[in-house]
């Protein structure tokens, strides 16, 4: 089964990049994987202030996914699996990929103005010719009828 492995956080290009995910899977018996990212937080001297902060961040990055995929269900028919993970955005994603053999794609959001965003900019530079999967690129400045129209 095709799975479309998408990255979600809370700007409008992950939200344009989801959405196109879940319209090619729906449209090709796929699949898609939500992965929420959490940053390790800054260290702090007190353990507890520190692990109350990254579950703090884990609680947003759930709410976040869950609210997701009660909308793709809606719109596209999809349950979507989700993972939530801590680290290093590239080195998460880059992990899940090598654990996930069934990746049909990368499916990542460009900002609509200026730099595409730290995983576009990774995954679309130098190294893309060693990915395991295609990488697609979704503009943040289209639409919902152009992102369903192009899925």
């Amino acid at each position: 089964m095709r799975t479309y492995l998408t990255v979600i956080d809370d700007t409008e290009e992950a939200e344009v990049a989801l959405r196109f995910a879940a319209r090619r899977a729906a449209k090709t018996g796929g699949t898609v994987l939500v992965l929420a990212l959490i940053e390790p937080a800054e260290f702090v001297a007190w353990g507890g202030v520190q692990a109350t902060m990254e579950d703090e961040a884990r609680q947003r990055a759930e709410g976040l996914v869950a609210s997701v995929s009660g909308s793709l269900f809606d719109e596209a028919g999809i349950r979507p699996s989700i993972l939530v993970r801590q680290g290093d955005p590239v080195h998460v994603v880059r992990e899940l990929l090598a654990e996930n053999d069934g990746v049909a794609a990368l499916v990542l959001g460009a900002c609509a103005t200026g730099s595409p965003g730290p995983l576009v900019s990774h995954f679309a530079g130098a190294d893309a010719g060693k990915l395991p999967c295609p990488v697609m690129i979704i503009p943040g400045s289209l639409s919902r009828e152009e992102v369903d129209r192009l899925s």
